[in-house]
């Protein structure tokens, strides 16, 4: 493997291993610039060593442990210059004078879960709903600052600044690094759920880059909300995300063509869905559903997803009961967005004629001025009316706003397709 080769390899485990990392260190040494400071260690270390001695079999161990060695010479330092991190606690003071190895072995957690202790620290209530979704989404999901702007559609500049002031409230707060218990964990609750939904998302449909998706995302985000389910059982609206995740991500080999190419979901080969997933998300919307009360908003849209799932073929999806879900999330969780996934469902139930005022009428909505996919839906809805030259200048619009390689490509050639003689 040449150097290029290795490198390569090194950011690729990287992007992955890196939430996974800066979790675990964030709870040595309690402090989240300390621990990105020290992931950022293992990662110089890895690019001067792995060159040389070649990528090791597990890499993500090997990042952890040098992590872990860094932060406990840091430690040391800090203590023999007179300096003491205190949120580490009086259990420190004597595993100091221990052999690395046995310090490092009596660090290590085998109860609960580094990143879903994150997560919940992250969420924390010194913080605005803001700040710990976008906190959160950038240490834990591995998103830079531009792709969760993109996901919350707001300035670039407006979310760093919400990562820089959150740490520092953390900081200045001295908050522990821990899953809060009792009536502060359901607090809580809400803004760990959008922060997972979110981080499934960026991996379904990435906002930039050559992937048309990112899976290790959706893995990801799967793995913590099963976690989750696990730790909040009683809990509907964790499985409603769970049971949402899984039947979406049992889409994900379908979403692509032999080249690469997104393959949109009327025309995907439903018998490359992953049945099993699809199965183990129908159990967690029926444990939501069980557990009575008033369907939430992720519960929602898996019942949405489900409908789709249940159909073996395009043209069997009830896309009336879709429509009516829709309408029943709207109240539940108003938003220009899933109004206009509502439009979609009611083109596909009753028309496109039907659909197109509720389009319009999202067109000078401030939040998704450079929303693609509010053009992109609109070019739809104008291409089935036959107002092609219409529908080419929106697909135009669509492609020139998306960050992704991929999706741009294929505004693009929807947009080519306009010029092509109109069948009704």
């Amino acid at each position: 493997m040449t150097t290029h080769d290795t490198h390569r390899a090194i950011d690729a485990i990287w992007k992955i291993e890196s939430p996974r990392l800066i979790a675990t260190i964030a709870r040595m040494v309690r402090d989240l610039d300390l621990a990105e400071e020290l992931a950022q260690d293992a990662l110089v270390s890895a690019l001067e060593q792995w060159p040389r001695d070649g990528v090791p079999r597990n890499p993500g161990a090997w990042l952890t442990q040098t992590a872990k060695h860094r932060a406990v010479d840091r430690i040391r330092r800090e203590r023999m210059a007179g300096r003491k991190l205190e949120a580490l606690g009086q259990d420190m003071e004597g595993l100091l004078e221990s052999h690395d190895d046995k310090l490092i072995d009596a660090l290590d957690d085998d109860i609960g879960d580094d990143m879903l202790r994150l997560i919940f620290t992250a969420c924390h209530p010194v913080l605005s709903i803001e700040a710990r979704v976008a906190l959160t989404l950038r240490l834990l999901g591995g998103l830079t600052t531009d792709e969760i702007a993109r996901a919350f559609i707001l300035p670039e500049a407006t979310v760093a600044q919400r990562i820089v002031r959150a740490k520092r409230s953390l900081a200045d707060e001295a908050v522990i690094y821990e899953v809060p218990r009792g009536d502060a964990l359901k607090e809580r609750l809400a803004s760990v759920l959008r922060v997972l939904y979110l981080i499934f998302n960026e991996g379904y449909a990435a906002t930039t880059g050559g992937d048309w998706m990112r899976p290790a995302l959706c893995e990801e985000a799967q793995r913590l909300g099963r976690v989750l389910a696990e730790l909040m059982p009683a809990e509907p609206e964790v499985h409603g995300l769970v049971a949402l995740m899984e039947i979406q991500a049992s889409r994900l080999g379908a979403r692509t063509g032999k080249d690469g190419e997104p393959v949109l979901l009327l025309d995907q080969d439903r018998s490359r869905w992953d049945r099993l997933l699809i199965g183990r998300g129908i159990k967690a919307l029926e444990r939501a559903e069980r557990l009575g009360g008033q369907r939430g908003p992720y519960a929602l849209q898996a019942a949405i997803a489900a409908c789709h799932a249940r159909a073996t073929r395009a043209e069997d999806t009830d896309w009336l009961r879709i429509a009516a879900l829709y309408a029943q999330l709207v109240d539940v969780l108003p938003s220009p967005v899933v109004e206009l996934n509502r439009a979609v469902a009611v083109s596909m139930a009753e028309g496109p004629g039907a659909a197109l005022p509720i389009v319009e009428a999202l067109l000078d909505e401030p939040s998704l001025k450079d929303y693609h996919l509010l053009p992109s839906v609109h070019g739809d809805l104008l291409f089935r009316l036959g107002r092609t030259g219409d529908a080419r200048d929106a697909f135009l619009r669509a492609a020139g706003m998306t960050r992704n390689d991929r999706e741009r490509r294929l505004l693009e050639a929807r947009a080519e397709a306009c010029a092509l003689p109109f069948q009704s």
